[in-house]
């Protein structure tokens, strides 16, 4: 396929990047472009998603993720419908196969899902016929979460090839740097990993990243940092001796950022624990592109929407 060939979307779902090629990815990028000012308009709607049902299976906790999406599909005019697993079937017994081919049942459009083991999208996708949207899945991948990133990144970098990105925290639990690892690698960046090596999993070199156990080492001439969560809720117990430790090893700091690039941009998906392994004054500062994320990410999940959706010659 040349630069000049046009790529139309035929999968089905969107349930990792590992999957898709550079392509598909930069697909997604440039439609989350054309509906990027939506956001600013006085009427913030298109009827683009009318008609269309999307159901939304949020099974952990979720505050940016969940919102975003609703946004994005009220924004696309598009029915939806939040399930709760508290006092549903499920909590009765039934198993998500069978709650799944009910909610099939009332043909839904569209389903984005997200569960604490991973592989639970994947197994939904081959269940139901309509679309299915990983919305993240235990500690696998978080696609659309890599494709606001991405989209983020190339706002203000201008590109995505070439650049050094540092990606540093909690990496044995995170779902999101997997998902920005395989974005970064197939568009060309360089991608360095950093944390304590409790929190590092064995097999990430295997992935094509350069791996360091120190914060300076990770972000000298680094374009881009992005932050990683600390979860303690995910880790049997500390994988390290304290918070206050774990901020001065691995806390990005003002006085740290001196050995990234004068016009390096800060990134973290959220929440963020402040004091853990971020600063205040370094997430609120004049690097931080955190919020712009957040916008970002409304933008990124519209493109999905539609591009799942079917209705690729419709104009915004």
């Amino acid at each position: 396929m040349t630069p000049e060939t046009p790529i139309r979307w035929t999968r089905k779902d969107l349930l990792g990047i590992a999957e898709l090629s550079p392509a598909e990815i930069e697909l997604i990028l440039d439609t989350a472009e054309s509906f990027s000012e939506i956001g600013e308009r006085a009427i913030k709607k298109v009827p683009t998603l009318r008609g269309k049902t999307v159901l939304n299976l949020f099974f952990e906790a979720s505050t940016r993720t969940r919102s975003s999406f609703e946004i994005a599909e009220k924004r696309l005019s598009a029915d939806n419908i939040n399930f709760s697993t508290s006092g549903s079937a499920l909590e009765k017994g039934e198993t998500l196969v069978d709650t799944a081919l009910n909610l099939q049942a009332m043909a839904p459009d569209l389903v984005v899902i997200r569960h604490a083991h991973a592989g639970v999208p994947h197994m939904l996708a081959r269940r139901i016929k309509a679309g299915v949207i990983n919305a993240g899945d235990g500690a696998h991948e978080h696609p659309t979460q890599a494709l606001l990133d991405a989209f983020t990144i190339r706002r203000h970098k201008g590109k995505l090839a070439g650049l050094k990105v540092a990606i540093l925290g909690d990496i044995e639990h995170s779902r999101v740097v997997r998902s920005n690892i395989h974005l970064l690698n197939k568009m060309g960046a360089q991608v360095t990993i950093g944390g304590p090596r409790t929190l590092m999993p064995v097999e990430m070199e295997s992935m094509g990243v350069e791996v360091a156990y120190s914060l300076e080492d990770a972000i000298r001439d680094a374009d881009v940092i992005m932050m990683l969560r600390v979860q303690l809720e995910r880790q049997g117990r500390m994988a390290f001796p304290s918070v206050k430790e774990y901020f001065q090893l691995f806390g990005l700091t003002t006085a740290r950022l001196a050995a990234a690039r004068d016009d390096v941009i800060i990134m973290h998906p959220g929440p963020m624990n402040r004091g853990t392994e971020i600063a205040s004054e370094v997430a609120d500062g004049p690097y931080s592109v955190i919020l712009e994320q957040v916008t970002h990410g409304v933008s990124v999940r519209m493109a999905v929407l539609y591009l799942l959706s079917g209705v690729h010659e419709e104009t915004v």
